[in-house]
């Protein structure tokens, strides 16, 4: 039977080393014919031969579409299971996801046991297999936290680190012939790769039956079981024997394989470039062709080959997941999916959600918030580069719209500096961009941030006491609503959701794009100083102090780590001042110098790119659920310095910052936008965990100090966050529009103003 899977090909190639470079280049010439896959055999005993893993790597780095496996790998001859996991992920991921991994149980005993091997008998080799595919799968499960031990007859693991999780889902192709072997290919195996030369007539068929009755009764769909198939032949002017003869007897004799026994591969055995790329070039098209014409509309595959019956018991309960959009489904993320450590956590937050749709254009975005809005009795969290302190991008069994796959840029007018920028770009991506024009965005302060989550709440950033929040540089958005309308917001066009989304965004919809009007920036003196901040509330308020004195050219953050016992409270001090001139940059930073000693050091002149290009491009890995209060405040007291240095000094907190705000935040009324408390010259946060008393000496000390917040900053959910962030007017407004156009309140985990 035909089980709707793609038809693709591939290559045997000998890896021999005589001459070496040999097997690469008959690789990249299948590669440029136009094969799918590239496999080699494993036989280390041979000494004509490559060492297969190494060649297989060397390979991957000598080809860039290909697909690259094992035909197949002597697992009595390989390494511990965790560690051929891992050396298979590292070279997936090295690879961007081309690796595939052919398993064999053994055969050739006595070679083995020349080399070193343990001799087993046959039923030992298929137990052995089976151990280690379920060790080999567990490894690649980055996302399971849990203790990792196996205690198997054959291979043991007590408490190995997981991962790292491969770039796509690896599939095990397993190399049998046998019963047990079949059975084991079954139950637990991705793909069968078994020789044509080995098998009897008839026997494939027999074989693929045993298979299928064993996935059956392990509950499993057959079409989950990739069918490939070793061919061995050449062309010649014709015959009657098996392949041996022209393309087109190829092609009729491969035909019944495909519509009647199921096979989807074809693995070509040939070290000759003419006959790999005839095979290319008139066999696998012609098949194509003809199994087009018998199967019709079933030969056609679908967009993404069927989940293992492993991934799919990892389904959440209350998703319909085969109703998720066909424009998603390639892309989509479940939680048995190779990719799903990667997108499940946050920078802070440990996640679990139960669908993570990537739309990578508007139109998927819409289809992602009609397939969130039959769910919304779930979760919904909307992710642009999933660092939010606040921890709303992830949650726990529900979905996520990851945006991070909409990251163009594109310059809309030199003249008036307008810029069209999508919500996965990162904020170093934005800086890059514009730095070539002399531009820049204030941004926040870490290059990682995508610009989606900053760009709808506010943006306190490195230049914000002479240019302003980010919002105040917006100039329009294009918005996807609850009910799936595409909206462009603006001064002129639907001024009240222009007026909502900046500040108030998470609860108004999805914005797809972004047109900011940026700033001239040239060079920019960055200053990173510590100091001695024994006396805490002293060094606080000569701090604030010497900030809002200073010209708006100058903005500053500071930051405290937790007290240690017996160590001198340390003040981390960052300053940018908007000056190429050393003078002036010195002239700004030279009164703060008194305010307590310097016990560290370093002022340069630098660019805007290079101060947030501070992050690198591994996946977020938070764990657990993190804890973040946030507060505005006006000029630094002597009372609010005296209970920030009782805050420190009560260990509630790792991490305490101030953030500058003030100057240009002041030239926009406070009913401009939805980030109403634009009288505030500094943000506070603090980093905690739920098992101290963060909160508890937050709201005792600090406070009673702020009249606002910062919801970008704050884990707390709830009525009394709401208010803290937006005035009662502001909040009158915002439930008003989010009447009009979220209703149903689809868009409600993220500081929800409600309806």
């Amino acid at each position: 039977m035909h089980y709707g899977r793609d038809l693709q090909f591939g290559t045997f190639i000998t890896p021999t080393n005589d001459p070496p470079e040999l097997p690469v280049r008959l690789a990249q010439i299948a590669e440029a014919a136009g094969f799918d896959l590239v496999t080699f055999q494993d036989h280390p005993y041979q000494p004509g031969f490559h060492d297969t893993w190494t060649l297989l790597s060397w390979v991957a780095a000598s080809t860039e579409r290909v697909h690259l496996a094992g035909n197949v790998l002597n697992l009595p001859l390989q390494r511990e299971p965790v560690v051929l996991a891992r050396a298979a992920a590292s070279l997936d991921l090295l690879s961007g996801g081309r690796f595939e991994l052919g398993l064999g149980a053994g055969g050739f005993w006595d070679a083995i046991e020349s080399v070193g091997g343990r001799r087993l008998t046959p039923g030992q080799a298929v137990d052995a297999l089976a151990e280690a595919i379920g060790i080999i799968r567990g490894t690649w499960d980055a996302a399971d936290r849990g203790r990792f031990a196996v205690d198997g007859d054959h291979y043991r693991v007590d408490g190995a680190k997981r991962g790292p999780a491969p770039a796509h889902d690896i599939p095990i192709w397993i190399g049998a012939l046998k019963p047990r072997m079949l059975r084991l290919t079954g139950r637990i195996g991705d793909g069968w790769l078994p020789s044509l030369a080995y098998l009897q007539p008839g026997e494939y068929a027999r074989s693929a039956a045993r298979i299928d009755e064993a996935a059956v009764d392990a509950g499993r769909n057959p079409a989950e079981i990739r069918r490939l198939l070793n061919v061995f032949g050449r062309f010649s002017a014709g015959g009657g024997r098996l392949l041996d003869g022209p393309p087109e007897q190829w092609v009729e004799q491969l035909l019944p394989f495909v519509v009647e026994d199921g096979v989807d591969t074809f693995i070509l055995a040939s070290d000759d470039p003419a006959t790999m790329q005839r095979f290319a070039a008139e066999v696998a098209p012609g098949l194509r062709e003809a199994v087009a014409r018998e199967l019709g509309d079933a030969a056609v595959a679908p967009a993404r080959a069927p989940r293992s019956s492993l991934a799919i018991a990892k389904r959440r309960t209350g998703i319909d997941y085969d109703a998720v959009p066909a424009s998603l489904a390639a892309s989509a993320v479940e939680p048995g999916d190779a990719g799903y450590a990667r997108v499940s956590s946050t920078y802070m937050r440990g996640g679990a959600p139960g669908l993570v749709l990537q739309p990578a254009t508007t139109a998927e975005v819409v289809d992602a918030v009609a397939f969130a809005r039959e769910h919304a009795h779930l979760p919904l969290s909307l992710r642009s580069g999933g660092h939010g302190i606040s921890g709303r991008s992830t949650n726990e069994g529900g979905i996520v719209i990851d945006l991070s796959r909409l990251r163009a840029m594109a310059v809309l007018d030199e003249a008036s500096r307008l810029v069209r920028i999508e919500p996965g770009a990162r904020w170093q991506d934005v800086a890059a961009f514009l730095e070539p024009h002399g531009w820049a965005l204030s941004s926040g302060d870490s290059g990682g941030v995508g610009v989606g989550g900053l760009a709808t709440a506010g943006g306190v950033g490195w230049l914000v006491r002479e240019h302003g929040l980010t919002i105040d540089h917006l100039r329009a958005v294009e918005l996807v609503l609850a009910d799936g309308r595409i909206v462009r917001a603006s001064a002129e066009e639907h001024p009240d959701l222009f007026w909502a989304v900046r500040g108030a965004g998470a609860n108004i919809g999805v914005v797809t794009a972004f047109e900011f009007e940026v700033d001239k920036v040239g060079d920019l003196g960055f200053a990173q100083l510590a100091f001695d901040a024994t006396d805490t509330a002293g060094f606080l308020q000569a701090w604030g102090d010497w900030v809002v004195d200073s010209p708006r050219d100058v903005t500053s953050f500071a930051m405290f780590g937790g007290g240690r016992p017996g160590q001198p409270v340390t003040a981390h001090v960052m300053a940018v001042v908007d000056s190429g001139e050393p003078d002036t940059v010195i002239a700004r930073l030279q009164p703060l110098a008194e305010a307590a000693p310097l016990v560290a050091q370093e002022v340069r002149l630098t660019s805007y790119r290079a101060i947030v290009s501070n992050a690198g491009d591994g996946a977020h890995s938070g764990e657990g659920e993190p804890l973040a209060r946030s507060g505005l405040i006006g000029r630094i007291t002597p009372e609010f310095a005296r209970d920030a240095a009782r805050f420190l000094e009560s260990g509630a907190t790792h991490f305490f910052q101030l953030r500058a705000m003030g100057g240009a935040v002041h030239d926009v009324p406070a009913d401009a936008t939805a980030f109403a408390h634009r009288d505030a010259e500094f943000s506070v946060v603090a980093f905690g965990t739920r098992g101290r008393r963060t909160s508890a000496a937050w709201d005792e000390l600090i406070a009673p100090h702020t009249r606002g917040a910062y919801l970008s900053f704050e884990t707390e959910q709830g009525a009394a966050q709401v208010e803290a962030a937006f005035p009662p007017a502001t909040l009158e407004r915002l439930r008003a529009i989010k009447r009009e156009v979220d209703p149903g309140d689809l868009f409600r985990d993220n500081g929800p103003v409600g309806v």
